[in-house]
């Protein structure tokens, strides 16, 4: 009898100690969660709305999904600039809407000429691969004389590298009707609701279109076989003073590319193409056997600036006109020292 009781008084001493145990571990996971949280570091990242619903996403999305910002400390958040065309992303940098962006080249070296600070501290997309695609009906170039095509700013690379490809076959500036027209995803209606008779598309939305019966009449790679398309940019003064969240960003970065790139990750990448850009998954499969069944350079390793290819850019838009001799030196445009520190360039 009383060694039944005794055993319950330990039993009942033991079942209150180990309560009290777990209440003090519940504290001190959350004391460590708060600490964690107070040691993280806030980075708003820009992205047009267009980018944001297009492939080129693909590195952020994928570096922020599956944690490898996170992983690397950044408290990461994408922010979207209204208005926010591409011509605004620098912008953002100004006004405090962001710390870094998404920016096209172009649009960088034209803003940095104006005035602007910012500079590219990763590539995020190398040579895009835009198809030239026509409307059912429409089975050829010479099929476009008088025809209306849907371009985008004529001081990009989309459509320097459009009309390099019209001229190739022989159309000239005349030989056809323009309409100015941002993001792949606002071409691609413009085709498929029959406003526009062809549009340079990107991926997916160049297969989304075949599969609605429409026809690929060439693609940018025939003309411009090398440059350096998208790019993350910061201003130099907030750089200096946030070295440590740009390193941060550039390792997390560099892992999202390695995952892109591994075949045995391909299921998730073809996920996070779909869920952003409302494609089928066939369309996103192709997207990504275009770009590495054989590897074709659209996609940095792991961040690196491809110098060469960012002069080649203004090589092009020199030719473009849309800037002015002396050209400018690639090298003003970037600033290597975060790559170098992440270990990557």
């Amino acid at each position: 009898m009383h060694d039944a009781a005794g055993r319950r008084k330990i039993a009942t001493r033991i079942a209150k100690l180990a309560s009290g145990a777990a209440f003090l571990l519940v504290i001190l996971f959350a004391a460590f969660e708060a600490a964690a949280a107070d040691q993280t570091i806030p980075l708003r990242y820009a992205q047009a709305y267009s980018s944001l619903r297009s492939v080129f996403s693909l590195p952020i999305v994928i570096g922020d999904r599956e944690g490898f910002f996170r992983r690397e400390g950044l408290d990461f958040k994408v922010v979207v600039p209204i208005p926010g065309g591409a011509d605004k992303m620098i912008e953002a940098l100004h006004d405090d809407t962001a710390d870094v962006t998404h920016v096209a080249t172009p649009f960088l070296i034209r803003a940095a000429l104006a005035g602007s600070d910012a500079a590219a501290i990763a590539a995020e997309f190398n040579n895009p691969i835009y198809s030239l695609v026509a409307k059912p009906g429409i089975n050829s170039f010479t099929d476009l004389k008088g025809k209306l095509i849907g371009l985008a700013d004529e001081a990009g690379t989309i459509t320097i590298s459009t009309r390099k490809l019209l001229a190739l076959h022989g159309l000239k500036p005349a030989d056809f009707r323009v309409k100015i027209i941002e993001g792949t995803p606002a071409r691609y209606q413009c085709l498929v609701r029959g406003e526009c008779d062809a549009v340079p598309l990107g991926q997916p939305q160049d297969f989304s279109a075949v599969e609605k019966g429409c026809r690929v009449l060439g693609l940018s790679t025939e003309v411009v076989p090398e440059l350096l398309y998208t790019v993350t940019a910061a201003r130099r003064s907030w750089a200096d003073a946030h070295k440590d969240a740009l390193v941060r960003y550039a390792r997390g970065l560099a892992a999202a590319f390695k995952f892109i790139r591994d075949p045995a990750k391909r299921g998730a990448a073809v996920k996070a193409v779909v869920e952003a850009t409302d494609a089928s998954n066939a369309a996103a499969e192709q997207s990504l056997k275009l770009f590495f069944d054989p590897e074709r350079g659209v996609l940095p390793k792991q961040g690196e600036i491809n110098v060469t290819g960012l002069a080649r850019v203004i090589d092009y838009m020199g030719e473009a006109g849309t800037l002015k001799r002396p050209l400018p030196a690639a090298e003003r445009f970037v600033d290597l020292r975060y790559l170098a520190a992440a270990g990557i360039q």
